[in-house]
């Protein structure tokens, strides 16, 4: 993969550098949170060389897989810093999508070094529970103090990301959350200590996180407030001074207790659950992950996972859950690839269960599972079944990182011997379900055994080659191969009998798979998003079966002209590894005009 072109592409696609806020990524996505979600072109990112998907609700996630560092590198040495500041104002957001994007840009970043930290304190208990290193040794404690660092500080890591998402003064930020994990504050707050003659609760701030969020967003008012009203010359130390002045005791007085209540209730509200529901919890939750993590909406878990681990130092619904969809997804995949004949298939199956069965489940969701029903199928059942067991084993994991092969160590007990070896039991059943199930249920879909395929053609107009189309997505055949069309009626139709994949809401484009197994995207008009639906009038839904010459999509030629946009309607097939086309008749007096398909590898 060029990353640098990849980048590239990617900039183009969600609206251009000026359209960028902030960029962060996590172990397989791109997240980019945007100053108007509606510049971003789906359907030309998805096809972006090194790109399995995207997702666009609050934030835009692009998922890249094992690339994603290097891609997040390229975009930020093109675009800068775009967290640092911005020259426009977003889009408006609801309330709500505003807290998930804002949990989301603080909870994300922390995961590596917690997950790090984590892994390695399990490593020990491990290596501890083996007799190759006894936990009463100096190196052992040395290295223990390196794995416990990131939790117990995590309130100066929570300041970081805090101060970052609301581009304030990180280091004055790191200052005034530093307050409240300081030995001589600790040793304060413990031997019982009053502010102004209001007494200050004794809370162990280490390892929390709510406390300093409350502390960081206070102070970014403070800080809007003195800048607004310090003299110039004295405003570089006059308004920190005084923003920490007023930070601290309040967060000490009120905050500081108030987010530590917080952290606590929320771990105990979903303990609570799980001690209601029990082992179904966990069931539920595995078989859900498949959806949430296509969705992304599996990082609002953060808060509370993180929550459990400064509370209670492991956590025992949402890691132990993703374990069993994880192994699931390897599973499934493997068996696919184990018994497909579709060299394409077998080759993405392959490298997709391996990732998974290391804890990256995006590459088998976008590439296998979310594609085929009996894949996913299998997963969830793979996913019950093992989750299922995990709950009722009461299984508990100490380290915040993806569950796979790799970190199974994060369930190590350091009071319960059988943990790992229930949590390995738990993966295997996962595994061995949804493999049988895959490998019972798979068939290669069918394709005619043809050479060639008859399409009729679209739109009614004249046939013109990609190449000129007046837009490099197209035109360069980023997205695919295909043909364009200058339209002579507003009428787009089915070219051959097969099933509506997807519809845009703005109604001037849709996809469409054929019964041979064709995957084809319609695209009408140049920038015609703009319109925002003025014009287009779909006469299909999603999941809807069409035949050949059905309608799809009436638009209005004269909405398009009058708003100085070109009509030009494009026919790309998105899965060229297995098909190429070449244009037929291109008279256009014929009223039955063919596109002829033809297959390159026999599947």
């Amino acid at each position: 993969m060029n990353h640098l072109q990849t980048a590239l592409e990617i900039i183009a696609q969600v609206g251009g550098a000026e359209n960028i806020e902030h960029i962060g990524h996590c172990s397989t996505r791109l997240r980019l949170s945007l100053y108007d979600n509606g510049k971003v072109n789906e359907a030309a990112l998805a096809k972006v060389d090194g790109v399995l998907g995207v997702r666009v609700n609050v934030q835009c996630q692009v998922i890249i897989g094992h690339d994603v560092v290097q891609v997040f590198e390229a975009v930020r040495s093109l675009v800068g810093s775009p967290q640092a500041g911005g020259q426009h104002a977003p889009a408006r957001i609801s309330r709500g999508a505003q807290i998930v994007d804002f949990v989301i840009s603080v909870f994300q970043p922390l995961v590596p070094a917690i997950a790090g930290g984590g892994v390695l304190k399990s490593l020990l208990l491990l290596l501890d529970v083996m007799g190759w290193l006894s936990r009463d040794s100096s190196t052992y404690k040395v290295l223990d103090n390196i794995g416990s660092a990131p939790l117990y500080f995590l309130p100066i890591l929570v300041a970081i990301t805090t101060a970052m998402k609301l581009k304030v003064n990180v280091l004055v930020a790191v200052s005034a959350v530093s307050v409240m994990v300081l030995p001589a504050m600790t040793r304060q707050l413990a031997d019982g200590t009053a502010f102004m003659s209001f007494d200050l609760r004794n809370v162990a701030y280490a390892s929390q996180v709510f406390p300093a969020i409350l502390c960081v967003l206070f102070y970014a008012q403070t800080e809007k407030l003195f800048n607004r009203y310090s003299p110039g010359a004295l405003r570089i130390f006059l308004s920190p001074m005084l923003s920490l002045l007023v930070t601290v005791p309040v967060t000490l007085l009120i905050l500081g207790p108030l987010g530590y209540e917080l952290g606590a209730g929320l771990a105990t509200v979903i303990l609570w659950l799980y001690g209601k529901l029990g082992f179904v919890a966990t069931a539920l939750l595995a078989a859900a992950l498949p959806f949430m993590v296509a969705a992304g909406m599996h990082k609002p878990m953060l808060p509370y996972a993180v929550a459990s681990m400064s509370q209670f130092g492991r956590e025992m619904l949402y890691l132990p859950a993703s374990l069993a969809h994880n192994i699931a997804e390897s599973g499934a995949c493997l068996a696919i690839a184990l018994k497909s004949k579709d060299k394409v298939l077998k080759s993405t199956a392959f490298s997709a269960g391996i990732s998974a069965l290391f804890g990256i489940t995006e590459p088998a969701l976008y590439g296998v599972t979310l594609l085929n029903k009996k894949a996913l199928y299998s997963v969830i059942l793979g996913s019950i079944v093992g989750g299922a067991f995990i709950g009722w084993m009461a299984i508990q994991a100490f380290a915040l990182v993806g569950p796979g092969l790799a970190s199974i160590s994060m369930f190590v007990s350091p009071d319960k011997a059988m943990n790992i070896v229930w949590a390995f039991a738990g993966a295997g059943l996962s595994f061995a379900v949804a493999f049988i199930s895959a490998f019972v249920l798979w068939r290669d879909k069918a394709v005619e055994n043809t050479d060639a395929l008859s399409f009729t053609r679209p739109v009614e107009g004249q046939i013109i080659p990609l190449e000129k189309v007046n837009d490099d997505v197209f035109s360069r055949k980023i997205m695919g191969d295909g043909i364009a069309i200058i339209p002579s009626q507003g009428v787009l139709r089915a070219p051959a009998d097969g099933t509506i994949v997807n519809v845009f809401d703005s109604g001037h484009a849709l996809s469409l798979l054929t019964d041979a197994g064709v995957e084809l995207i319609f695209h009408i008009g140049i920038d015609t998003i703009r319109l925002q639906g003025e014009g287009f009038s779909p006469r299909v839904v999603e999941g809807q079966h069409v035949k050949s010459g059905d309608t799809l999509i009436e638009f209005s030629l004269d909405t398009i002209a009058a708003a100085g946009l070109d009509p030009v309607v494009m026919m790309v097939v998105t899965n060229g590894e297995r098909f190429s086309l070449t244009p037929g008749n291109t008279d256009d007096k014929n009223p039955d005009p063919h596109i002829i398909m033809t297959l390159k590898e026999s599947v």
